[in-house]
């Protein structure tokens, strides 16, 4: 056999190989995707960047509001009486999925120090911590639900969408 006749055996083996192996495979249709639909990914804000109305700033911002009130008044009598007596709430922040309006998590972040003076030199020692306590929410949380049950006077206490729990209890699991 040629060394031409042996080329020419071997493309049309390989031609009906290509040619068998697509035969089962569909074709897709002209303007249809033969990808599986792409599913948009799902984004997060934050809390302030998510609200829409005026009210709902003033309900996030009165609620930040109450909840370091609420803290301070506790404070000196649970939290505050160990190594770090001087703790202070920095911030509570939510995130929160655009589209759906659930809470992604909730983070109260809180600061303390201890601090101590050398009595012969003057010089004052600091040893600082900060914590950041996540908020015991059930999985499905709307922004919405989460504003209307921290909406009284005393966020702290008060019991969180679809659970038992109150923020007061994230913060002993916590601080």
């Amino acid at each position: 056999m040629s060394m031409r006749s042996w080329w020419v055996l071997s493309m049309l083996g390989l031609s009906s190989l290509g040619l068998s192996s697509l035969a089962g495979a569909e074709v897709p249709q002209e303007g249809v995707s033969s990808r599986p639909p792409e599913r948009r990914a799902k984004s997060y804000v934050d809390a302030v960047s998510y609200f829409q109305s005026e009210a709902e700033f003033q309900a996030w911002f009165e609620l930040r509001g109450r909840l370091n009130q609420n803290f301070d008044d506790i404070c000196g009598d649970t939290f505050c009486e160990g190594d770090y007596s001087n703790i202070e709430s920095i911030v509570f922040r939510c995130s929160v999925e655009t589209r759906t309006g659930v809470v992604g998590q909730c983070l109260w972040v809180f600061g303390g120090s201890a601090e101590d003076i050398d009595s012969r030199t003057g010089v004052i020692s600091t040893q600082t911590r900060t914590w950041a306590c996540k908020s015991p929410l059930a999985r499905g949380t709307t922004m919405a639900a989460l504003l209307t049950a921290l909406a009284g006077p005393e966020p702290l206490y008060a019991t969180l969408p679809g659970t038992q729990k109150t923020l007061y209890d994230g913060l002993v699991d916590c601080l």
